[in-house]
């Protein structure tokens, strides 16, 4: 049986292009659900084999790093005791049976950061040309390259999106100047994709246009991210938070609300938008599994 999705951000039947951040509550920064483990072996595994990658880091990014470092730990330790054990400089996983000497790790720190969570890491630095990515370790891109965005602005990274510039960079670098130390934001992203791969990189696995609306729910799946976003009180950097969840689409057979809800967002979707995500080969197929499920 398929456990439900904790979050539905098409829920009320709506698509736009917005910010749409909201006050985070500090304890709730970092999720881990039953996929914990799942999770960071997979990242294990793309460190080892893909390293660069996954993971980036800009001359002198070292102090941030350690910054993000220090704060995660601390937060692991007060809310996931079960998980994490520090005794002097020894810190435990108590999941996965890793164990790291946190004086001698030999690793980047943001890379020991990453490995200890389901979430990604990436810091924005703040420059004369605005904030730029100045180190990250993502292992669960929706079809994007780390390597072409380090040391890019935000207009740069979000160059790829359709009606970026006109409509979200302005917001976007106002909220970046105005974000402060005590009041952490986060928001929802989501998309429909064709593999259920968390590991997602562009020339993957293409969109098949042979798709109907008879297979739709076992050949596409619901792509959320939950992003956070929280300045650093040293640096002042921002640290920038991605946490991927990957649904089937047949989750929501047992869901007619929320499968009417989707199909109305999807189609308020432009074209362009929906040729970025890739949406348009199988709008069809998708609208019409979502219509036979909504009735």
């Amino acid at each position: 049986m398929q456990e439900t999705p904790p979050y539905f951000p098409y829920a009320d039947g709506q698509w736009r292009l917005h910010i749409g951040l909201a006050p985070l509550d500090p304890s709730r920064w970092i999720e881990l659900d039953e996929r914990f483990g799942d999770y960071l072996t997979l990242k294990r595994r793309l460190l080892t084999e893909r390293r660069g990658e996954v993971l980036v880091a800009m001359p002198g990014s070292e102090t941030e790093q350690q910054e993000v470092l220090e704060l995660l730990l601390a937060h692991l330790l007060e809310y996931f005791p079960e998980h994490y054990h520090l005794e002097d400089s020894r810190l435990e996983n108590r999941v996965s049976g890793e164990i790291w000497n946190l004086t001698d790790h030999g690793f980047v720190p943001l890379e020991l950061a990453a490995r200890l969570v389901q979430e990604d890491l990436c810091l924005m630095r703040p420059t004369q040309e605005g904030y730029v990515l100045s180190a990250a370790c993502v292992c669960f891109p929706s079809r994007w390259l780390l390597t072409k965005k380090v040391g890019l602005p935000l207009t740069g990274i979000h160059a790829p999106v359709p009606g970026y510039p006109e409509q979200l960079a302005g917001p976007v670098d106002r909220f970046f100047e105005r974000l402060r130390v005590e009041t952490p934001m986060w928001r929802i992203n989501w998309t429909i994709v064709d593999a259920p791969e968390l590991f997602l990189l562009p020339g993957g696995v293409q969109r098949d246009a042979r798709i109907t609306d008879q297979d739709a729910g076992e050949r596409l799946w619901i792509r959320i991210e939950r992003q956070t976003l929280r300045r650093l009180p040293t640096s002042r950097t921002v640290l920038f938070t991605i946490r991927t969840y990957i649904h089937p689409l047949n989750i929501l057979e047992q869901q007619p609300a929320m499968a009417r809800a989707l199909a109305n967002a999807v189609r308020q979707i432009p074209e362009p938008m929906q040729l970025y995500k890739s949406i348009l080969p199988v709008r069809e197929a998708l609208l019409g599994y979502l219509e036979r499920l909504a009735k």
